[in-house]
């Protein structure tokens, strides 16, 4: 976990300077909580007040996009269903579009699947076959990582559709479940380390 005011020192070097921090916001306080959900044992990090306050979510936004501005990004991938969240206006920050990786039987169209293990049970996703350019470089983004199965099964998704994954972007970072390490291979930023 960073300590206190770290996050808001991280953000102004990636962002460039501290003005646009809104009041220099320390997001993580923008976390809530929530003890055995969805079952027993887990410690959910919910979002929503984060992206019910338009500060947090615009310096959030900033932040995750600002790494890979200039980076050569074709599309954000963002994961069902926070993802999405933060994917479309780090899409937009970017000047790309974006694709939806969904669980299965939820795109209408010819899909690619990956099956993957979660931290609490097992899970597919699915994304449309002609979703990318041959070539495309995507930038992958979800609100939380945490053993990193579900960011491994997207990075899959891509590249058999042809894509290359030129970066990974999170808000929240698990480290006790070590996800990070399944994804050495890949440029990955996380915003809040818990």
């Amino acid at each position: 976990m960073f300590p206190s005011g770290a996050f808001s020192a991280i953000a102004a070097a990636i962002l460039g300077g501290g003005d646009e921090l809104k009041g220099n916001l320390h997001l993580e306080e923008f976390i809530r909580n929530v003890p055995d959900f969805p079952e027993k044992g887990i410690q959910f990090k919910d979002i929503t007040p984060l992206v019910g306050n338009s500060d947090a979510l615009e310096t959030a936004v900033k932040a995750l996009s600002g790494p890979f501005n200039g980076a050569g990004i074709d599309v954000v991938v963002a994961i069902e269903a926070r993802g999405y969240l933060l994917g479309a206006p780090v899409a937009m920050e970017l000047g790309t579009g974006l694709v939806p990786v969904r669980k299965v039987g939820r795109l209408p169209w010819h899909t690619y699947r990956v099956d993957y293990a979660l931290e609490y049970g097992s899970e597919a996703l699915e994304m449309h076959r002609d979703a990318l350019k041959e070539g495309a470089r995507a930038l992958l983004v979800d609100d939380v990582l945490a053993t990193g199965g579900t960011m491994q099964a997207t990075a899959k998704l891509v590249e058999q559709c042809g894509g290359s994954v030129a970066g990974m972007a999170v808000l929240i970072e698990l480290a006790a479940l070590r996800g990070r390490d399944r994804l050495t291979d890949y440029d990955l930023h996380s915003l809040i380390v818990f």
